[in-house]
């Protein structure tokens, strides 16, 4: 197999993200006649469900030679990529991007290749169309096929919760947390209940829960017309009480993002709730597994999500205007996004596709070995129900250094009980002055 793979991951496989979007069939490397052989380097992060895809589109493309690496977090993929733009040199041919990150990519947009010129644009009826808007620029050109949404809904411990004395099959965890009216109110509620009965946390860390509140909310850390939105934002501020009284109350595990103990947290009950966009199902999964459990382990996946309807992440593969082989680039990027592929990379990892075609099919909506892993749990189904009145909120130019950079440090504060709810938003104000700029 001539497939290389020259992986960097550090840490537990994480998330932000996935695979997805569209286009042509298989291409072949030097095109048609041609006996050039040619090597398409890609870059992408945590888990994206791509190996096997990889490996067909060599089998069907033999002039073609692909090097993937793979980087463990979102965040770090940000590093890499901010460093190798700013050098001019060491891009990828295909690039994958966060969504956290689109704006700050989108600022230089015009280092990126333009693919309407290979068939974006007559395809983009495939994706759900805010996918297509948050990938063109100023000028409207398209500079990623979109891969995955991350419509949330809430993976749990059926056995944890069972012996607590809650309800454990699905319908009912639902319907505990409030159904279509589930809140963060209740959902601290529940997580008292628990507390009190079992002496243990409710949820893994405050950052998760924190990542969501403010996903799901129209305007988060910026505001849709791209003006920073933290200080002085009344429901910004308001979810942080609520998180402030979670850590407080001693709902949160304060386990290290995506380490947890090298999966032992999600096995020994350290914690029996977890946030879950699509993506995250095969983190959980490989968590488990990496903790030495299996699918006895009691997790599953409610239809419900605190707060309502909510994305988190979802990514883009782009083709750097670096790239020798711009055509040969984008052919394989439509390849890895189109409805086929993302069937593959949501069975492998979760990732719910963006393509909308892939939503129906029935390597989604039917079973897979994470459905099988998730107590039968129809996943495909819980994320199409998840989907509706999701819209990815506009994030701006600094929104992932905001997140982990600015808000991270304070909920640490929160989680150790270093700090109060409003000593530990005080302190990220000021870090909001100091690192990122109107």
């Amino acid at each position: 197999m001539k497939l290389s793979r020259h992986t960097k991951v550090a840490a537990a496989v994480a998330g932000a993200a996935t695979i997805a979007l569209l286009a042509t069939a298989c291409s072949s490397g030097g095109g048609e006649g041609s006996d050039e052989k040619i090597t398409l380097t890609v870059t992408t992060f945590g888990t994206m469900g791509l190996d096997d895809l990889y490996e067909q589109y060599e089998a069907d493309n033999p002039d073609i030679t692909i090097e993937a690496t793979n980087i463990d977090t979102g965040g770090n993929a940000l590093t890499d990529w901010q460093t190798k733009q700013a050098a001019g040199a060491g891009l990828p041919d295909v690039q994958a991007v966060e969504e956290g990150w689109l704006s700050k990519v989108m600022q230089v947009s015009d280092s990126f290749t333009d693919l309407s010129e290979y068939g974006a644009e007559d395809t983009a009826d495939q994706w759900v169309d805010w996918k297509v808007k948050q990938a063109t620029d100023a000028d409207g050109r398209i500079i990623g096929y979109g891969t995955d949404i991350g419509p949330e809904g809430l993976c749990y411990n059926g056995a944890l919760f069972e012996a607590a004395g809650l309800p454990s099959d699905r319908e009912s965890v639902a319907a505990l947390f409030g159904g279509d009216d589930a809140t963060w109110e209740k959902f601290l509620e529940v997580g008292n209940q628990y507390k009190a009965a079992t002496g243990k946390a409710f949820y893994d860390q405050s950052g998760f829960v924190w990542n969501s509140m403010v996903n799901q909310l129209d305007e988060g850390y910026y505001t849709a017309d791209g003006e920073l939105n933290v200080e002085g934002n009344a429901d910004l501020e308001a979810r942080w009480a609520l998180l402030a009284q979670g850590a407080a109350d001693g709902l949160s595990a304060n386990q290290t993002q995506w380490d947890w103990g090298k999966g032992q947290a999600f096995v020994d009950g350290s914690f029996a709730t977890f946030v879950c966009p699509g993506w995250m199902l095969g983190v959980v999964k490989g968590q488990v597994e990496a903790g030495g459990g299996d699918a006895t382990s009691g997790w599953d996946f409610a239809d419900v999500f605190p707060g309502g309807a909510a994305n988190w992440g979802g990514s883009f593969l782009t083709v750097p205007t670096t790239s020798k082989h711009p055509k040969e680039a984008a052919a394989l990027a439509a390849y890895l996004t189109d409805a086929q592929s993302q069937v593959t990379a949501f069975q492998a990892a979760g990732a719910f596709p963006s393509n909308v075609e892939a939503q129906g099919d029935a390597g989604v909506t039917g079973e897979s070995d994470l459905t099988a892993f998730f107590n039968d749990a129809p996943i495909g189904e819980i994320l199409a129900a998840r989907a509706e009145g999701v819209v990815a909120q506009y994030k701006g130019p600094d929104d992932s250094v905001i997140q982990e950079q600015v808000f991270g440090p304070s909920v640490q504060e929160l989680d150790s009980g270093k700090a109060d709810g409003p000593t530990a938003w005080n302190h990220a104000i000021d870090l909001l002055h100091e690192l990122v700029s109107e």
